[in-house]
């Protein structure tokens, strides 16, 4: 008892300071895979590798096919018991992933798993490519898939250059009792913003984090972005252009206002490329 436990209190002190599992070589079996992260669930479809999926966490919403698998919750609030109840023989995990203890004790029970990084550009969906193919032994597949996405990139690259101007975009997370909660840097908002030819309004913190009234009018975003979805967090275009500070910038003058699917525009996963063509569309209109 007391090695186990000593066992997971180092593995969860590695996993704490970064020291996750991570290498070039394949899993030893990943023929019951459960994959934490909804980036990775596309890319393990993209590489045709869905057969060896067993499960899912929460934000792995596309494509329609996977919803069928069994959801092992939230990839950020992982339960052991949760993810072991499928009998799993290696996870799938992105960055960010957890809590390092959940990890820890899945380890312990000896599921191998991989960490795959997350970094928000073009570049980062490459690597994740190549670390979905490396761990399931798919290099070629993954080659195909990586020749594919960086034609997609450059397509997307020649797009944005031509642009004289680049607008001033404002994401907006929500906006609940009139205060907006909004991305600074760092965030996968921040990164498709850059990939569609737009440059962040917001650029004082990192992450998510309320706006003043103040801070907003200064920003003055030429264009708002937020993700197309209901419940809590929704806000309304009448909403939106009612706040004072939002009616006093080019956006709210223009109602220059877009939203898509939030894993579409967020994810970045296989469909980036075609979510920044799609936003740059919007905000700049098509060329």
């Amino acid at each position: 008892m007391m090695a186990l436990r000593t066992l997971l209190a180092a593995s969860a002190l590695a996993l704490l300071c970064g020291l996750a599992p991570a290498s070039a070589d394949p899993l030893p079996d990943a023929s019951r895979l459960v994959s934490i992260g909804g980036s990775l669930t596309e890319i393990i479809f993209a590489l045709d590798a869905e057969d060896r999926l067993v499960a899912r966490d929460q934000t792995a919403t596309f494509p329609p096919e996977a919803m069928a698998l069994p959801d092992v919750g939230y990839m950020r609030a992982l339960a052991p018991e949760g993810v072991l109840s499928v009998n799993p023989t290696a996870l799938l995990v992105l960055e960010g992933s957890g809590p390092p203890e959940a990890l820890a004790v899945l380890e312990s029970a000896g599921v191998a798993y991989r960490t795959v990084p997350e970094r928000y550009s073009a570049e980062g969906v490459i690597e994740k490519v190549r670390a979905v193919g490396d761990a399931l032994g798919l290099e070629a597949e993954a080659d195909a898939l990586v020749a594919q996405l960086t034609a997609d990139f450059d397509t997307l690259a020649a797009r944005t250059a031509a642009i004289a101007t680049p607008k001033r975009v404002l994401f907006v997370l929500s906006n609940q009792g009139g205060q907006i909660q909004a991305s600074g840097t760092g965030t996968a908002a921040d990164g498709i913003i850059a990939l569609s030819g737009a440059v962040n309004a917001i650029t004082q913190y990192q992450g998510y984090r309320p706006l003043s009234e103040e801070a907003i009018t200064a920003a003055a975003p030429d264009a708002i972005v937020m993700m197309d979805r209901g419940g809590d967090h929704a806000a309304s275009d009448e909403d939106l252009l009612a706040h004072p500070a939002i009616a006093l910038t080019p956006a709210g003058r223009d109602r220059a206002i877009y939203r898509l699917d939030g894993a579409y525009l967020l994810g970045f996963g296989p469909r980036t490329a075609a979510a920044a063509t799609e936003l740059a569309d919007l905000i700049y209109g098509t060329q």
